[in-house]
């Protein structure tokens, strides 16, 4: 029995492997086609997904777990851990880490949780849990890991790019006149993170020119301990970007997975996305 029960939500964008690995519970976000519901990684998958993205006359919409939803998982590892810590996507953007307040207040168990707000989403917020998960596997106490996880969410840093607009005009994220335009100036738009918020951070011309503007991104904001890149149908341009990033993080310590459905929603393929921890004691 570990003393500390990880737990996430799906934007994390994990790996199944990783999250058995390291005995992370994942509670899924709720992804809607029109009158069809799916629980994200559970009813559908990423491939699933993004056939679904391009293929369905209805752009799909996301939600957060309800209450319920975190109420039934922490009631069920209250009884077998010294504490919970649930880690999730930034408030500022979703509504998880009220619904996970919420289930809280509802429980009656004395086992302690705490909710913590990462401040980011997919590879960012997945840095944060796994940093709490492997202090927690290694049999660390429940004040060590909270430490943990907030220090990992300080020390965050992520930048990327989308290669179209479409997706986010369909999702209200931006006007389709903007989108429109983009299409028609060939530009994309760099994002970032500030202060738990999506802020857009420029735009380029080219994929290429994109990696080269995610490279410098991280040039100047090293060192950092380890990376994940996250990608929307865009395996080779990942690996093109990790190739790049080797210079600054080694090689064993980048990671590149599949973007899942809370950011593929408003970005589509093409969307290449980097999240690093900061090295503080160098």
């Amino acid at each position: 029995m570990m003393k500390v029960q990880i737990i996430t939500d799906s934007t994390s964008d994990l790996p199944p492997d990783l999250v058995e690995k390291l005995n992370i519970k994942v509670v899924p976000i709720y992804l809607r086609f029109g009158d069809k519901t799916y629980r994200d990684g559970i009813d559908i998958s990423r491939n699933e997904f993004y056939s679904l993205l391009e293929s369905s006359p209805v752009h799909p919409a996301t939600s957060q777990p309800n209450p319920e939803d975190f109420t039934n998982v922490y009631r069920e590892y209250c009884d077998n851990t010294e504490g919970i810590v649930s880690i999730h996507i930034s408030s500022r953007i979703s509504g998880t880490c009220n619904s996970a307040l919420i289930a809280r207040k509802t429980l009656t168990h004395p086992c302690p949780v705490e909710i913590i707000d990462s401040k980011y989403n997919s590879a960012g917020l997945g840095l944060v849990v796994l940093a709490a998960a492997r202090l927690a596997k290694a049999g660390a106490g429940f004040p060590e890991v909270v430490s943990e996880a907030r220090k990992a969410a300080n020390e965050i840093r992520m930048f990327g790019m989308f290669e179209t607009m479409k997706y986010l005009a369909r999702s209200g994220r931006v006007s389709k006149t903007i989108a429109s335009a983009s299409r028609f100036l060939h530009v994309m738009p760099l994002l970032t993170f500030h202060d738990g918020e999506i802020i857009r951070a420029g735009l380029v011309r080219t994929v290429s020119h994109g990696i080269d503007r995610i490279y410098s991104y991280f040039l100047r904001n090293g060192p950092f301990t380890e990376l994940t890149i996250v990608h929307s149908e865009a395996e080779k341009k990942a690996g093109e970007l990790k190739k790049k990033l080797g210079d600054l993080v080694s090689k064993e310590k980048i990671s590149i997975l599949q973007l899942g459905a809370a950011l593929g929603v408003h970005g589509g393929p093409g969307v290449l996305v980097a999240a690093a921890r900061r090295d503080v004691n160098s």
